[in-house]
């Protein structure tokens, strides 16, 4: 089965239903519905997306959204490992770099994310989940 890191901009689209990234978002989580794709994801992104999403939706709102997408997810932890790489790694962006580490620790050989300038150097494949989709043929 395809293992795929998702980023915060990427469940964010689905759940704040933005255009015109959305439709892409729910075709991966769908993909994930029917276990066709294992979505990973960390504990810091579903903070960072209940944060974001809370201003547009309110609390209450955000938690249930958040709570239907979980059961897509696979959540894995960021190590002190990862941290420290992070902290020495070339990357301008922190978040980022732990991302990025983070799905090297658990061999996840695929990032999405609508950010791929941020991940110049990487040594996994970064895509968007249009391009990811179109490359596996999934639309």
């Amino acid at each position: 089965m395809n293992k795929v890191f998702v980023d915060t901009d990427v469940i964010l689209d689905l759940l704040a239903g933005r255009l015109p990234n959305f439709h892409f978002s729910a075709v991966l989580f769908t993909f994930a519905e029917m276990k066709k794709l294992e979505l990973y994801t960390t504990p810091l992104i579903l903070a960072n997306t209940f944060y974001i999403l809370r201003k547009q939706l309110g609390n209450d709102s955000a938690k249930n959204a958040i709570r239907k997408l979980r059961i897509l997810l696979h959540l894995i932890d960021s190590t002190e490992s990862v941290i420290d790489k992070a902290l020495n790694s070339e990357f301008s962006n922190f978040e980022d770099a732990i991302q990025y580490y983070t799905a090297l620790e658990y061999q996840i050989p695929v990032i999405l994310t609508r950010n791929i300038r941020d991940y110049k150097k990487a040594s996994v494949i970064v895509q968007t989940p249009v391009s990811y989709l179109v490359t596996r043929k999934l639309i």
